[in-house]
């Protein structure tokens, strides 16, 4: 596994960016995906406490031919079809009907050259009733949950979606691999 930087400092960037950007600054969603598959590495980030406020673990895109990742070795890609996750800073869109998990996503929309088909690729934030809402360590998260997507548990989606539900200003969702 990569190194994994520091969440405080992440956020702190993540901060100086929703803030030059006119993004929410109170929550940013935080993701490290360098992190090991069976332990919290989603993060809502509260920057009033300057910690997180909800933690879980999140599936990653399993990839299509040729972006194959497995349980800890990831492939990141932009390209459509590849069913591979990609890096890189996202707004957080409307919120619409799921045929997952509790029946809500999120659309993302990618704001770098790493993710920038995002929303063309129908990637979303939402959850998906196999994922397990605790962590499974020293086991990884089996993969096939995600074809690129952002995947949560039901019960921290539910919590995500009542806070998301609350913002006037767009929120900004980071996903990234270490450092």
């Amino acid at each position: 596994t990569q190194p994994t930087i520091d969440l405080a400092t992440r956020a702190h960037e993540a901060y100086e960016y929703a803030k030059a950007h006119h993004m929410d600054t109170d929550h940013a969603i935080l993701i490290d995906f360098a992190r090991h598959s069976g332990k919290d590495r989603f993060f809502v980030w509260n920057f009033k406490t300057q910690s997180p406020q909800i933690k879980s673990i999140v599936a990653h895109g399993y990839g299509n031919v040729g972006f194959e990742s497995d349980n800890q070795n990831i492939v990141f890609s932009n390209q459509p079809n590849s069913y591979a996750s990609s890096l890189g800073k996202y707004r957080v869109g409307i919120r619409a009907p799921s045929k997952w998990g509790i029946g809500i996503h999120y659309k993302l929309h990618g704001l770098e050259a790493s993710n920038s088909n995002a929303f063309k690729r129908y990637i979303v934030l939402h959850s998906f009733k196999m994922i397990p809402n605790e962590e499974t360590f020293p086991n990884y998260l089996p993969l096939g949950f995600s074809q690129g997507c952002p995947v949560v548990d039901d019960d921290t989606m539910r919590k995500v979606d009542k806070l998301l539900q609350t913002k006037k200003k767009p929120v900004l969702l980071w996903a990234y691999y270490g450092e």
